[in-house]
């Protein structure tokens, strides 16, 4: 009889403590999207891996971004706003 391997899951890390020039800054939403989901939701420090530290400013940096129109608050408000741009 065959053995069935067991899951172990990765062991998860900050991706700002790891790599000290990635920016945690609002001008750079590329970076930013990784850490929402598609319907605008900031994702858990538990799913992403991110240190405490680093989730409040990462919080803090993603509303600034929303604040100056370069994230979406919802993807509602996405579809709005291109279809009333084409």
């Amino acid at each position: 009889m065959a053995f069935k391997k067991r899951f172990t899951p990765r062991k998860k890390f900050c991706r700002f403590c790891a790599d000290k020039k990635l920016p945690l800054d609002y001008k750079r939403p590329d970076i930013l999207r990784d850490f929402i989901t598609e319907r605008g939701k900031i994702i858990a420090r538990r799913i992403t891996g991110t240190c405490a530290k680093c989730q409040r400013k990462l919080t803090t940096e993603i509303k600034r971004s929303r604040q100056m129109a370069l994230l979406y608050y919802t993807t509602v408000h996405a579809t709005y706003v291109r279809k009333r741009t084409v």
